[in-house]
């Protein structure tokens, strides 16, 4: 893969952007093999939580400056739209929950991608932008429609708009973080939380909540409640409520199936 790595360690599967060296700026051959090991964990039993993190002191610096000048090109622009070969919000689609371990630095496409993560751990070092606005550019990759379910229209107009930098604990006040350590705690607390997640809570349980968050944006109230209804039917003839009842009678951890 282009400058993509992988480690399974205990159902948890890490990703880790691996170009230290320019930030972990990210050309198209890139960001097609993020969302390829993406789809790979995903479809992997075996993999129960996935964490995503930069390599060095930057999460990801967002589009490669050096493919920049390319863009004027309009053929090379057609070629960002059309070939990167997933849907832009394939991360959204996932059935298997995403930690972002923000361990530095993450701007346009790289903040992007922590948005579309479930939860995001901040190095309290870290500083994020959007960036679009100050390169003469829009909203990019679903962003315009992410940040204000994340902290509100209010904050996501100011930081689409201004494109200013914002520190961690600006982050985490507003909602854009969930939690702020040092950055060398980061990693190893993702993979804490996402281990507990890989351990104890049911891989179906987590499909089905992570779809009903993310699709009943886009569905009223009513729809949403009817939904769970039907759901909560479901998961209490499922397998693993019986094997999460009969763990807590015996005393020991569940055992739930892939």
């Amino acid at each position: 893969m282009s400058h993509i790595t992988t480690a399974d360690s205990g159902g948890v599967r890490t990703i880790r952007f691996e170009r230290p060296d320019r930030r972990n700026a990210m050309n198209l051959d890139m960001f097609r093999d993020y969302y390829a090991a993406l789809l790979a964990a995903d479809e992997d039993p075996g993999v129960r939580a996935i964490v995503v993190t930069g390599a060095g002191d930057w999460f990801c610096t967002g589009a490669d400056p050096e493919s920049l000048p390319a863009l004027l090109d309009p053929r090379h622009r057609d070629q960002l739209v059309h070939e990167l070969g997933y849907a832009a919000h394939l991360p959204a689609t996932l059935t298997t929950p995403i930690i972002a371990a923000v361990n530095g630095g993450a701007a346009g496409l790289g903040l992007v991608h922590a948005l579309y993560a479930d939860v995001r751990f901040l190095a309290a070092e870290a500083r994020l932008a959007t960036a679009f606005s100050r390169l003469g550019l829009i909203a990019e990759y679903g962003s315009a429609w992410l940040l204000p379910r994340l902290v509100g229209a209010g904050h996501a107009m100011d930081l689409l708009l201004s494109g200013r930098k914002i520190d961690a604990a600006e982050a985490l006040r507003i909602g854009l973080a969930q939690r702020v350590l040092p950055r060398e705690q980061v990693l190893a607390a993702a993979q804490a939380y996402a281990a507990d997640l890989a351990e104890h809570c049911s891989p179906a349980s987590l499909a089905v909540i992570r779809r009903q968050l993310w699709s009943g944006w886009e569905t009223g109230l009513a729809d949403a409640a009817a939904d769970a209804g039907a759901l909560m039917a479901e998961s209490l003839a499922g397998p693993d409520f019986v094997e999460a009842v009969t763990a807590q009678a015996e005393g020991r951890a569940p055992r739930f199936a892939p």
